[in-house]
């Protein structure tokens, strides 16, 4: 588990927004190591982490697109039934919302199969410990479970 900066951008949602900005990204040479998309009806919005924050501000900030940076965390999931829930069992835990998650192919990591999930949670310094490679989510823990409420 580690930290990284990403980038969210709000573009228009038109045929090219998307490629122009990501063809000024390659040409400034910035790699990513996840990249999310989603529709928000006129406009889309992509959270991207790449390899090179400042490279990657830079070229965004020559193309006047504006953005957002928030620290995320960059954890490896087993390619496996409940590796991800495991996860989420670990911060629920706790007492830690998930605001966003998504996830790359290409980790990097240790695990053969892994993915990269890049969690954004309510609390960064509280969740670096609970997933870090000591407490790794992948081993199965007990938790407290949350309390739903009744649908009565």
């Amino acid at each position: 588990m580690q930290t990284a900066k990403q980038l969210s951008v709000s573009l228009v949602n038109k045929p090219g927004r998307l490629a122009d900005m990501l063809t000024a990204l390659s040409k400034g040479k910035v790699n990513f190591r996840a990249l999310a998309v989603m529709d928000s009806g006129e406009r889309g919005t992509v959270r991207l982490v790449p390899d090179d924050f400042q490279a990657a501000a830079s070229v965004l900030e020559k193309i006047n697109i504006r953005y957002d940076a928030a620290d995320v965390l960059l954890v490896e999931v087993a390619s496996q039934s409940g590796g991800f829930r495991r996860i989420c069992e670990r911060l629920a835990a706790e007492h830690l919302n998930i605001d966003y998650a998504y996830c790359s192919f290409d980790t990097g990591g240790k695990l053969k199969g892994s993915v990269l999930a890049v969690i954004r949670v309510n609390d960064l310094a509280k969740a670096q410990p609970i997933l870090s490679e000591n407490g790794t989510a992948r081993k199965k823990m007990p938790f407290r479970r949350p309390v739903l409420a009744s649908r009565n």
